[in-house]
């Protein structure tokens, strides 16, 4: 009768003794280990995968283009951070409008890479541009649309609801006066009015990054005063500005950082007071750049 007592007070013990090694593993993989890897998993996305620093809205890395003999960019590379006001200036023909337009996928470059946050324009073109607003040189629109048709287009081309569309476009018009020519075919805009609309377009869909050429020019004081404001509200809430510019004293007032571009090369690059090196970013530019010539001559002008 003892013996298959002995029997069951036996074998309640293993359950105990095999009980611990069952409870050891729950306490050696708890929420703390599992959760770095979903940590390590947020960061990895575009940015972290391709090495581009978390800040960096706009990574251009060795780009270059040549058409026939001439080399327009000669690897550029330029790492624009996120959140900033950022100026591209250079003399004509120095390869800036080249260099956006591989950066914003509307020119494939000979070589070198442009990331968008992180996302590749060239790789994931897709993608890429649902993050960008883009003014390019030389607007080319769909004219025989009206301005506020165009904008809607614009809107709805990137996927966007059609009411929520409905509801901004009044909005952006207003924004950049361009209510009263709502209506208005947009081959009978002036210039200025057709490089507003263009901007209207680009900002419909709210991009993370805008990426703009020339966009004051042909624009009346009033409207560009109006179109800084815009821009300035933007970059203050977490946007990204990119300009290219002639007007130094702009992109001085403007800017939070600058790139001087000649020869298809970046020259100098980083924040305003860094490029300007304590003289003004003009005189900086013309030292960069070179190719000042001296007055003289031309004496049959003077007319006294």
């Amino acid at each position: 009768m003892t013996e298959p007592r002995h029997e069951p007070t036996s074998t309640p013990e293993p359950p105990q003794a095999s009980a611990p090694p069952q409870a050891a593993p729950p306490q050696a993989a708890p929420p703390q280990d599992s959760a770095p890897p979903q940590e390590a998993a947020l960061p990895t996305p575009p940015e972290a995968s391709a090495g581009v620093a978390p800040l960096a809205a706009l990574s251009i890395r060795g780009l270059a283009k040549r058409f026939g003999e001439k080399i327009a960019v000669d690897g550029v590379s330029l790492e624009v951070p996120a959140g900033s006001f950022y100026g591209m200036v250079g003399p004509n023909g120095a390869g800036k409008t080249t260099t956006l337009s591989m950066a914003t996928g509307l020119l494939r470059p000979d070589f070198g890479t442009a990331l968008v946050h992180g996302v590749d324009v060239w790789a994931q073109p897709l993608e890429a541009k649902k993050l960008m607003g883009v003014l390019p040189d030389g607007v080319r629109l769909f004219d025989r649309l009206t301005g506020e048709q165009l904008v809607t287009y614009s809107g709805l081309l990137r996927g966007m609801d059609r009411d929520v569309v409905g509801a901004r476009v009044p909005e952006v018009l207003a924004a950049l006066d361009l209510q009263a020519d709502a209506g208005t075919l947009v081959v009978d805009y002036s210039a200025g009015m057709t490089k507003k609309i263009a901007l209207a377009s680009a900002l419909i869909h709210a991009p993370r990054l805008l990426v703009l050429d020339e966009p004051f020019e042909s624009v009346d004081p009033v409207s560009a005063a109006n179109i800084r404001g815009i821009l300035e509200g933007y970059v203050a809430s977490g946007g990204t500005v990119i300009v290219s510019s002639h007007v130094m004293d702009l992109v001085q007032r403007m800017c939070s950082h600058v790139a001087v571009v000649a020869g298809g090369r970046v020259l100098a690059a980083g924040s305003v007071d860094e490029v300007r090196d304590g003289s003004t970013l003009e005189e900086r530019f013309v030292q960069l750049v070179g190719g000042g010539h001296r007055t003289e001559g031309l004496e049959w002008l003077r007319t006294f």
